[in-house]
């Protein structure tokens, strides 16, 4: 069989070239401003305390909708590199990982699909379902000021398809003069560093951002098929903020990014991998319940071997990145009011290779928005306009050599209007926020969207919030369920509805000086759920994939507490826990998610000393129930035709940093993330068999990488 290799997607190696020369003449540029600036005052040394105010765990902000906050202190301490991990590792927040080869991963809130979840930049939507299966990976968290997190749908008011909710990025705005490194190395060839340049000015201040980070892959049970993806990520990033631009005040952001990832078979030389798509380079005895013949797996139907033949091609998902992305938003009064602008921009570069098949895409998003909010009466009242546009233009060729050109193309226009009103009662004990959205959807129609929230202050330190609403979300490609090209000359598009989203929430905070915590119950109901069954056979006989709506409706449900205690000045503990439950129709939820998870964290600063510790228990998940196939069982096999465990095991992880500040310029830190070393891999593999020996890479229920040390050290000058 031979394979045609399209034409390449431009790599664009002229960005990071762009990138660096943009940063230096940023530097330059902040330089010459700074320099006729007044000096900055040299500060005293100070002990910095870890989760102050809203920023500890289980406090929240003092927004009427309930919002979560990491601070820039607690994303350090985490020893997260991106938006991922940052936010991982917390309740009712969650990564999950999708695909055991190349590691797509998303931000689930209340255990919803990440689809469903909206990353904001300063307050501005830009991703979609495609850029983010892989660019969250690439949202670097160096020089944030904070992250936010609303969970529930209509928790933005300008992103309505937040059907879970929104992770909002804060760009730290300089207040002083700062120069700031990080040079990082670790275990499985991973480096990374990172540099941060601020310089205030009169009437602004301008910031630049450049990360660098490399892994390579990860092969726990030595069949010669990663579990981790190895990648090579640079990004780039200036920040501009103007106090007064015709009396407004602006914030704006621009980020480039560049990244090479591959998974499967090892190494980096990506073209010779490509290539090499004959013979067994694998052993598929490794491993839990491997295969008794290396050179394939047992078919579960007959028992008979099946070879694999394919090369290292064949087991390989290898994946091009390039993205460009422009944010910005500005603020100016009128009269009693407030007149807000914002624009965001972006285009997304993808070129693929999904053990064989490939998959070159092409994606522009762009978003306006103009909004002014006025006193009136007693209340305050905000309306605006919006308008979201964002399409996909894609081509491929498939496993067997068929080109197959906009298989998952679209293009959305959504123009709409939103009015809400705030007001207080019972003396400002109590605070009231109603909205309605308008959306005028150029292939679903009119779509009206109402959100409710009720903020009541108990005491100064006891408070309630109770949110319900509705959200809506036009399905887009096959990556909400499907990372990568499909073996099919067609998709089928039988979507005709939204989908829906019905939920409310309560939650029920306490924060004082020393105690913060939250406990809370949300619900929600998903209508239209968007599903994708690539068994499909058209009039001809040809394969197709059907892209459709669930007739049932999904509902996921749960409980969940966050608490933190300042025991000394010193010692900061925090607890948490969540209990979900779930109402899952064959073919909508198709990735397992535990029954519970139970946090326990430690920050100890001891003079120049900084010490983490965080421990995270796993709960069991019914794998019967997310993978069912319509016969209430899953229907998996391993490679040696015995069947999937129905549930996984209940695990814990631990992490644990140290910091050594030896003086205010100069620190060494080192780590440990998954001290135990407990990987699925030693328990079950990823990979998977169906009814008739046909192989996948989704089954996925626990950590795909082993024990991981790194150290480091951060300069600040």
């Amino acid at each position: 069989m031979s394979y045609r290799l399209p034409a390449r997607m431009t790599r664009r190696p002229e960005l990071t070239v762009i990138a660096m020369a943009s940063l230096l003449m940023l530097t330059e540029i902040a330089a010459a401003q700074s320099a006729t600036a007044a000096p900055a005052a040299e500060l005293a040394p100070v002990t910095v305390q870890s989760n102050q105010g809203s920023m500890r765990p289980g406090a929240l902000r003092e927004d009427i909708v309930r919002t979560e906050s990491i601070s820039e202190r607690a994303i350090e301490r985490s020893g997260a590199t991106n938006i991922n991990e940052a936010v991982d590792k917390n309740p009712g927040i969650a990564v999950q990982v999708e695909c055991s080869i190349c590691n797509v991963r998303n931000v689930l809130l209340n255990n919803l699909p990440g689809r469903f979840t909206t990353l904001l930049i300063d307050g501005i939507p830009i991703f979609s379902s495609v850029s983010s299966a892989y660019g969250l990976d690439s949202v670097s968290v160096y020089g944030l000021e904070r992250i936010d997190i609303a969970r529930g749908a209509g928790a933005s008011l300008i992103a309505p398809e937040a059907l879970s909710g929104t992770v909002n990025i804060i760009t730290k705005r300089p207040t002083q003069d700062e120069n700031r490194a990080r040079l990082q190395f670790g275990s499985y060839g991973s480096q990374q560093a990172d540099a941060y340049i601020a310089r205030p000015f009169d009437g602004g201040a301008i910031a630049a951002t450049f990360n660098y980070n490399k892994h390579d892959s990860v092969d726990t049970d030595g069949n010669g098929i990663s579990e981790f993806t190895g990648f090579n990520r640079k990004l780039g990033g200036l920040s501009l903020f103007l106090d007064d631009v015709g009396g407004f005040k602006v914030r704006s952001r621009f980020d480039i990014v560049s990244e090479d990832r591959g998974g499967g078979a090892l190494g980096t030389d990506y073209a010779a991998i490509k290539a090499d798509r004959t013979g067994n380079p694998f052993d598929f005895s490794k491993g839990p319940h491997g295969s008794p013949d290396p050179s394939g797996w047992i078919n579960p139907a007959d028992g008979t071997l099946i070879p694999y033949n394919d090369g290292r091609g064949g087991f390989s998902e290898i994946i091009f990145t390039d993205r460009l992305q422009f944010v910005s938003s500005g603020e100016r009064r009128i009269g009693d009011g407030t007149l807000r602008l914002a624009f965001g921009a972006a285009q997304h570069k993808q070129d693929s290779f999904y053990e064989g098949s490939y998959y070159d895409a092409k994606q522009m998003q762009y978003y306006g928005e103009v909004s002014y909010r006025q006193p009136v009466g007693e209340w305050l009242l905000t309306g605006g306009l919006s308008y979201r546009y964002e399409d996909l233009k894609s081509n491929g060729i498939t496993t067997d050599g068929t080109a197959v050109a906009g298989i998952d193309d679209y293009s959305y226009r959504v123009p709409g209007l939103f009015l809400q009103a705030y007001s207080t009662f019972l003396d400002d004990a109590l605070e009231l926020n109603a909205s309605l959205r308008y959306d005028d959807h150029n292939v679903f129609g009119s779509i009206v969207t109402p959100r409710l929230n009720l903020l009541y202050h108990h005491t100064p330190t006891l408070s309630s919030r109770f949110s319900a609403g509705t959200g809506f979300r036009a399905p887009t490609s096959f990556f909400e369920q499907d990372h990568g090209i499909l073996d099919t000359i067609r998709i089928e598009r039988l979507i005709t509805q939204p989908e829906e989203s019905t939920n409310f929430s309560y939650a029920l905070n306490y924060a004082d000086e020393r105690l913060a915590v939250t406990g809370s119950y949300n619900f929600n109901r998903i209508k239209n759920f968007a599903t994708l069954d690539t068994g499909g056979i058209d009039a001809n006989g040809d394969p197709i994939t059907i892209f459709a709506s669930a007739t049932e409706n999904v509902t996921v449900q749960g409980v969940d507490f966050n608490l933190s205690y300042q025991f000394t000045p010193a010692l900061v503990m925090s607890a948490g826990g969540e209990r979900f439950w779930y109402t899952v129709p064959p073919g909508t939820i198709i990735f397992a998610r535990p029954d519970y998870k139970l946090f326990l964290s430690a920050d100890l600063d001891q003079g120049p000393f900084e010490l983490t510790a965080k421990v995270v228990v796993n709960g069991p998940s019914d794998l019967n129930k997310f993978h069912n196939d319509g016969s209430g069982l899953q229907n998996r096999y391993n490679f040696d035709a015995t069947p999937k465990r129905d549930k996984s095991p209940t695990f814990a992880t631990l992490d644990l940093r140290g910091q050594y500040n030896l003086n205010r310029n100069f620190a060494f830190y080192a780590g440990v993330d998954n001290v135990f070393d407990y990987t699925q891999a030693d328990q079950e593999s990823f990979l998977w068999l169906d009814g008739d020996g046909a192989v996948d890479v989704t089954h996925i229920w626990g950590p795909n990488r082993g024990r991981y040390l790194y150290a480091g050290v951060r300069l600040a000058f």
